[in-house]
């Protein structure tokens, strides 16, 4: 079972052997959303199927939503039934992966194991490394999978909502935030995307993409090891909370930090776009 990396060369042998294997491609573009499925036409790991972080792996519906943000988390038992529409049953190994630095196929990564399906794993280096180790690609859709059993069982990943977070902001020993965001928009100096720019107040800064290689792999578990612990300092890691814009690319750090060994710490799904909109919250800038 492979639950945190996949290599492609893995991932070529599972597929050869015919096991039951289920791989999406979660490629988007956060800023023109439908370039997502666009690019997935053009070019996608032969027979993955496209998963959308707009309209699958959101709450398109406020009322359907378990959180705030730009990003709502649906709910579980909504996502259980798509899966098990997409094929993928108990047993079944996933594979996730896209085409952006592994930014946004955490998101169903971390899905699935919210779910309580503890097989799914991240193809290290995307589709550029399936490419490059010769991986077979194709153009166009794919055959839609016959349904298939998913059991919806307890979750194996840890959500936090806005008002526990808020609870424990001055409790430095139960709560060690973790912001994913590019530097520039974690001090408030530029914000695109939300009302109010700056960071949750006493948030740690980790830009995701500090995680990869030059290479677009994900660093060794021991030079991740050791960038986490001199981040956390004396704070346990047990107490990390990660989040970013909305819950998206603060995925890339709960992986990093499972990788690193350092175990599966919590996700703020809702994130600053749901903090900075929440009355009475306070905000921190610098």
């Amino acid at each position: 079972m492979h639950t945190t990396l996949i290599q492609p060369a893995d991932l070529q042998a599972l597929l050869s052997k015919g096991a039951n294997v289920r791989v999406f491609d979660v490629s988007f573009d956060l800023m023109r959303p439908e370039q997502g499925n666009a690019t997935y036409l053009e070019t996608h790991l032969a027979g993955a199927l496209h998963a959308d972080i707009n309209q699958v792996l959101s709450a398109k519906d406020p009322r359907e939503a378990i959180n705030g943000g730009r990003h709502p988390l649906p709910r579980r038992e909504r996502f259980a039934a798509w899966l098990a529409s997409q094929g993928v049953d108990d047993a079944t190994q996933v594979v996730v992966y896209d085409r952006n630095a592994m930014n946004y196929c955490g998101r169903l990564w971390w899905m699935l194991k919210w779910c309580g399906h503890e097989a799914v794993a991240v193809l290290d280096g995307g589709l550029q490394a399936w490419v490059a180790e010769g991986g077979a690609v194709r153009a166009g859709t794919e055959p839609a999978p016959a349904p298939r059993p998913f059991s919806l069982r307890a979750p194996l990943a840890r959500l936090v909502q806005t008002a526990d977070v808020a609870a424990q902001l001055t409790d430095a020993a139960a709560q060690t935030l973790i912001d994913a965001r590019a530097t520039p928009r974690f001090r408030g100096e530029t914000e695109p995307l939300d009302p109010v720019a700056g960071h949750i107040p006493g948030a740690l800064n980790r830009p995701y993409g500090l995680n990869l290689t030059e290479t677009g792999k994900f660093k060794s578990a021991a030079v991740l090891r050791q960038e986490f612990e001199q981040l956390l300092g004396q704070r346990p890691a047990a107490s990390v909370v990660h989040h970013c814009g909305s819950g998206v690319s603060a995925v890339p750090n709960i992986l990093a930090m499972e990788i690193a060994g350092l175990g599966r710490t919590g996700l703020y799904a809702g994130s600053w776009s749901e903090w900075c909109t929440t009355p009475g919250l306070p905000c921190a800038q610098g």
